[in-house]
């Protein structure tokens, strides 16, 4: 993610899956934390979805 509409993207996709999600990202280690409801695969096909790639 290099930018806000990245940052945006990602979050809604999250927010989308679970809108209750508490999602913090920092851009300049280009990394998400999640907390959520929802599997682990799921948030991380919604952020795949959005063109990103999930490391772990």
């Amino acid at each position: 993610m290099t930018c806000g509409h990245c940052e945006m993207a990602v979050k809604r996709a999250i927010k989308t899956l679970d809108p209750q999600a508490e999602v913090k990202i920092d851009r300049a280690e280009n990394r998400v934390e999640v907390q959520s409801t929802q599997p682990y695969d799921a948030i991380a096909a919604a952020i795949r979805e959005e063109g990103y790639a999930v490391a772990a």
